[in-house]
């Protein structure tokens, strides 16, 4: 193993699962733990993300969006991705 790699435990059934969902992806788990890993931000990278939206919308609309104006368009973006979470299960 090299030196930048490292194991992790996990259930057999969550290998197993691990497996199913990397051969329907026709990925390998290795790849698909990576993926997941580099492509799913964290929470302090989400909260850089508004500042810079914030900062964006206040320089484009001159001024920067209320709470409940952020609210309903977290509220507006959850649903968007419920959505597209459940078109891509449905295929």
């Amino acid at each position: 193993m090299a030196t930048d790699e490292t194991s992790i435990k996990v259930s057999a059934v969550a290998r197993d699962r691990l497996a199913q969902l990397a051969a329907e992806h026709g990925t390998t788990i290795r790849s698909l733990v990576e993926d997941l890993a580099q492509g799913t931000p964290t929470q302090a990278e989400y909260a850089e993300r508004a500042e810079l939206a914030r900062a964006e919308l206040a320089s484009a609309l001159g001024n920067t969006p209320s709470p409940e104006a952020e609210a309903k368009a977290r509220a507006l973006l959850e649903r968007l991705g419920g959505a597209q979470h459940g078109s891509q299960t449905a295929a």
